[in-house]
């Protein structure tokens, strides 16, 4: 059984980080460890946002108890998402390299939550930096959208080619698998959204409708998603294209539904089984 630590944030009303991550996890028949960096009332987009904000301490001590018992060896993977402060970055790190002493075929999936188009960065001063130099040189998998890979890279990518010019970049540095989620060109047509994957194997695009809508949390499904399936599949096209399909079986469901938090649960049988597919296209 495949088994991912994942170390994100928690809300009790909503789903992000870990509580957008763990179910749809567990219902594609993965293991998780969720280890929480916040447990928030809700997420901060609200008007009133409560709850604790965890110490690097309280992680290291979450982390030394799972250690104690014996089951590092069992992951199969670490995935990680926002990050409030270097103190977190720097836990994660440690967890990484715990489990990787203890499972050197074990993965590092980094998702460097920092910003996005129209927004700029929505995340402390010094954390962006903190990624770029510390964080993702140490993943193996990365999924930005693309102001973040813009900021990775110091590049500003308006075309294909220099999208995955802007891949190789960071690929250079660390990670051999890029995922660039929501990467929307100026010269693609609107009413699509895509996704383009850049591994040493190759490249590839898929395009989803686009809902004309946002949605908190779907950063974090595309990133645990991919993850999951590239790890059942080992296969990078058809990981995309089975990402591309669950998230957006999950999104239609949200939107439809009117609600402003991801439907999951309703969602939960295309979890495993999405009805609509999508075509992937190689790029290189």
């Amino acid at each position: 059984m495949t088994t991912i630590l994942s170390i994100q944030s928690s809300v009790a009303y909503g789903h992000v980080g870990n509580s957008a991550a763990t179910f749809p996890l567990m219902r594609m028949g993965v293991e998780v460890w969720p280890i929480l960096t916040v447990h928030f009332s809700n997420t901060t987009a609200y008007e009133t946002c409560r709850g604790p904000v965890l110490s690097a301490d309280d992680l290291r001590e979450v982390l030394l108890g799972v250690t104690e018992r014996g089951v590092l060896g069992e992951a199969d993977a670490v995935l990680s998402g926002f990050q409030g402060d270097a103190s977190i970055g720097a836990v994660t790190l440690e967890a990484v390299a715990a489990v990787k002493q203890a499972n050197p075929a074990a993965i590092y999936c980094c998702d460097p939550v920092m910003g996005d188009v129209g927004r700029g960065f929505f995340v402390r001063p010094g954390i962006p930096e903190y990624l770029r130099d510390e964080v993702v040189p140490y993943a193996d998998i990365i999924t930005p959208n693309l102001f973040e890979l813009s900021f990775l890279t110091g590049t500003e990518a308006t075309t294909t080619g220099e999208l995955l010019a802007a891949c190789d970049t960071v690929r250079s540095r660390g990670p051999q698998v890029v995922l660039v989620t929501s990467a929307v060109l100026p010269d693609d047509s609107q009413d699509v959204v895509g996704m383009v994957l850049s591994t040493p194997e190759g490249a590839w695009r898929v395009e989803t409708p686009h809902l004309n809508r946002t949605f908190g949390g779907s950063g974090d499904l595309t990133a645990a998603t991919f993850l999951a399936q590239w790890l059942r599949l080992g296969d990078p096209a058809a990981a995309l294209a089975e990402t591309a399909a669950v998230v957006y079986a999950v999104l239609k469901a949200t939107a439809d539904s009117g609600k402003r938090e991801l439907q999951l649960v309703a969602a939960q049988d295309e979890l495993v089984t999405p009805r609509t597919r999508f075509d992937v296209t190689r790029l290189a």
